[in-house]
């Protein structure tokens, strides 16, 4: 809470003087050997709220109950994760929320799924197949509880996990653990506490701040073994993570699109890059054969692509054939088919009804994976 002292002064402090209690006693002058003189000026003081600050956290943290534990890791603590501390930029202290049987420490085998805030229906598909795959495979989804494809990720992970007592998901957020953001992930963040956790570096009381997402993503990469975008704008966030995630020699996966889509356009820059095309969750589970635990009959199914993130549905449907993988107008496909529009009309009906097709703006309508 001092003014002035970030992150990477706040280790310099640490690793220069031990613990916090001791940077406090020091005269400045010996602050000014590690920090600026504003800052060491600054660290002479208690900052403004610093107790109101503590009362809070004090009583957040005596809310926690049997289920639902809140904590706070620090960079000293044995529960702090050691992805992490392989950072440039490790935070000094996180707080924690869940399941009290859970704790970071369990990270080593998940995967980041994160992507745009607008998906199409089958990005939003995509998602949260393959959030459940891969928690059928045993590997914890970590994602940012935003709304789109991070929501569909969380998800997917907590249907594999039915009611097993394992760490099915990891939110890393960019506000204060006291609030959720959006509150329409309300239910989404409760389901999560029960089995999974809820991170950030965030004081409590924070709010939703836009500066603060960008940070939260270099977390969501660093807790991770690698990262899958679904789908991502050319100016995505996502991007910042799949960046992140390769600068700390970690894999980026990325799912192609549609090339008139400009959700796909993000994630076709990062395979030119060099990220790894994925079809389906074997392409993500091949490239980390010491980590992931045996796959269940049921992810297996999933991966191959039987009856998974990116097999459809009815594959026989001469409609569903011609409509193929790209938004299509009615006239289109009676062009294609040869229908007239009432019959097209009929039958577009029956497939949206039954979860094959999604409307689109325009009069537009494209097909969806099945899950």
């Amino acid at each position: 809470m001092t003014p002035g002292i970030g992150d990477g002064a706040a280790r310099r402090l640490l690793a220069a003087f031990g613990l916090p209690e001791r940077i406090f006693i020091q005269p400045e002058a010996a602050l000014r050997e590690v920090v600026s003189q504003a800052q060491a000026e600054a660290l002479m003081q208690p900052p403004t709220g610093l107790q109101a600050q503590i009362d809070l956290t004090w009583q957040w943290l005596q809310a926690g109950d049997d289920k639902v534990s809140r904590r706070v890791v620090t960079l000293g603590d044995p529960g702090y994760p050691t992805s992490l501390l392989e950072m440039a930029d490790p935070p000094p202290m996180l707080y924690v929320l869940g399941a009290p049987a859970f704790d970071l420490t369990q990270l080593g085998h998940s995967i980041a799924i994160v992507g745009s805030r607008n998906p199409t229906p089958q990005g939003a598909t995509n998602a949260r197949s393959f959030g459940r795959a891969l928690g059928e495979a045993g590997l914890p989804v970590v994602s940012g509880l935003a709304l789109g494809v991070d929501g569909a990720a969380h998800m997917g992970a907590l249907d594999a996990a039915g009611d097993a007592p394992r760490l099915a998901t990891v939110a890393v957020v960019g506000t204060g653990l006291d609030r959720v953001y959006p509150a329409r992930h309300r239910d989404l963040a409760h389901r999560i506490t029960l089995q999974g956790l809820i991170v950030s570096e965030l004081p409590l009381g924070t709010p939703p701040l836009t500066q603060n997402f960008p940070r939260r993503n270099r977390l969501i990469a660093g807790l991770a073994r690698g990262t899958l975008v679904v789908e991502a704008a050319l100016q995505s966030g996502s991007l910042i993570t799949a960046r992140l995630t390769s600068e700390q020699g970690k894999e980026v996966f990325a799912i192609p699109g549609s090339i008139h889509s400009p959700q796909s356009r993000g994630c076709h820059a990062l395979i030119r890059q060099g990220a790894k095309l994925v079809e389906s969750v074997n392409d993500i589970l091949e490239e980390l054969p010491p980590l992931h635990a045996p796959r269940s009959a049921a992810a297996a199914s999933t991966a191959s692509g039987g009856n998974g993130a990116c097999a459809a549905s009815s594959p026989e449907d001469p409609l569903l054939e011609a409509l193929g993988f790209e938004p299509v107008s009615l006239d289109a496909l009676g062009a294609r088919t040869g229908w007239s529009a009432a019959q097209l009309q009929a039958r577009m009906l029956e497939l949206e009804l039954d979860g094959h097709v999604s409307r689109l703006p325009g009069g537009l309508f494209l097909r969806v994976a099945s899950t």
